[in-house]
């Protein structure tokens, strides 16, 4: 590449932090900076006149080149992150930004790609995640903070606990974290979905049942709160609870006595209650449909939980988690999202909170192969120019069905080729066929 000597650009380019390069219409590397040298481990004097996947050997080379899709195209890549294997075989995290280059009568004559090290955000985001962990939960952000503050003296009291919030913002998590810093600790944690059984069910789960309550029992049957004794139970969506059995657990609260269905005499058990809602409680002692008095016996320590669209500085943190947990389960190396899936992610108002997100980014997981999950990974819905719904959403069913889903583009996108597709996941054949099983 040469320059106007009366315009020193090479100068220029040497200076700037940023490695950057150009290439022609074949690939052949016709400018390296001395950031680029610095970042890759290759001197200008070896890679001009290379061909640039033999320098870089990075992530996009096997079929999807930045500069190519803008040669292609016609337009501008901005902040994709990727990684690049350096001359010393360590993998290097980098961000990118590519163009055309075009000469004065507007014809391609090749391409320019700035490159940016990303070593140092991503240390700092793993002693992030070191710092901004309380328990098992992650979050820096100020509403979090307010929490964590006085989580340890909820913990040590044994106050009963109303934990409130929008569904998807991991109530559960909060009351396993209470329960972990309480002196129960080495007790047993029992949790109870209250909108997930029937009424007949529900009561038999919670307070067990003897022998010859009704036709099929045969036996004595422990309930969730003997089983909890000396430890916490956790009873979840309590605003789901019937109306017959808030009185026994108004029962329970007041003296720690429960009646097994078909016993004749009270049991005691030591247990501590934590309980969770996305309802308005408030509203629905109004209503008619939950008991003043259970309410207010409820009520005696609250937690509002915020909204993930409330704590988004949080993203980022969340984001780094739950992949950690996927490669770990999973047995991939996914370094990270780009900066644009992060940018769109950032400004998604997640109505299915922490666990829309987490849904999210295993869709993404099962789809990117490696390096970093790229817009084209995400749902279809947070793809550029589509609408971003807040009303029913796919992902907010089972892993399954989301697996199901992933699996199926995967052999649509390999025009029916299930082995194709298999190399494509990284699965074996039987996955596959597990994965699209109904």
């Amino acid at each position: 590449m040469s320059f106007p000597s009366n315009l020193p650009l090479e100068d220029v380019f040497a200076s700037i932090a940023d490695g950057l390069f150009t290439v022609d219409t074949d690939w052949n590397i016709t400018y390296f900076n001395e950031s680029a040298q610095r970042i890759t481990g290759i001197t200008q004097e070896e890679a001009v006149g290379c061909k640039c996947w033999d320098v870089f050997r990075s992530s996009l080379c096997d079929g999807h080149c930045a500069i190519g899709q803008c040669m292609k195209a016609g337009d501008r890549i901005v902040n994709k992150s990727i990684f690049i294997v350096r001359r010393d075989g360590t993998t290097l995290p980098i961000s990118i930004s590519a163009s055309t280059l075009r000469d004065s009568d507007g014809r391609t004559v090749g391409g320019v790609e700035t490159f940016r090290d990303l070593t140092e955000i991503h240390v700092m985001r793993q002693q992030a995640k070191d710092i901004y962990r309380f328990e098992n939960i992650v979050g820096r952000s100020q509403a979090l903070g307010k929490i964590f503050g006085i989580l340890p003296r909820i913990s040590e009291s044994e106050a009963t606990t109303l934990l409130l919030g929008q569904s998807g913002t991991g109530k559960e998590l909060f009351a396993r974290a209470i329960h972990n810093l309480s002196p129960r600790k080495n007790g047993p944690f029992v949790a109870v979905n209250c909108g997930a059984l029937p009424d007949t069910l529900l009561e038999s789960e919670l307070f067990g049942y003897k022998k010859g309550a009704f036709t099929d029992a045969r036996t004595d049957k422990p309930g969730r709160f003997e089983m909890a004794d000396s430890g916490t139970v956790f009873l979840d969506e309590i605003g789901d609870m019937p109306g017959k059995l808030q009185v026994k657990l108004l029962r329970f609260l007041q003296d720690k006595m429960y009646e097994p269905l078909g016993g004749v005499a009270p049991i005691h058990a030591d247990v501590r209650v934590i309980a969770a809602t996305n309802k308005d409680l408030e509203q629905a002692v109004a209503d008619g449909s939950f008991r003043q008095d259970l309410f207010y016996r409820l009520n005696v320590v609250t937690l509002t939980l915020p909204p993930l669209k409330e704590r988004h500085e949080d993203l980022p943190l969340l984001i780094d988690h739950f992949l950690e947990e996927f490669n770990a389960t999973q047995g991939k190396s996914i370094q990270g999202v780009s900066e644009d899936t992060l940018h769109i992610l950032l400004h998604h108002d997640f109505p299915g909170n922490v666990r829309e997100l987490e849904n999210i980014l295993e869709y993404a997981f099962i789809l990117c192969r490696e390096g970093f999950i790229q817009v084209e990974h995400l749902p279809e819905y947070l793809h550029p120019g589509k609408p971003d719904r807040q009303g029913p959403d796919p992902l907010r069913g089972s892993m399954d069905e989301i697996k199901r889903r992933a699996a199926r583009r995967a052999v649509e996108r390999n025009n029916g080729k299930k082995m194709a597709a298999c190399r494509d996941l990284k699965i074996t054949k039987d996955t596959l066929r597990k994965m699209l099983a109904p």
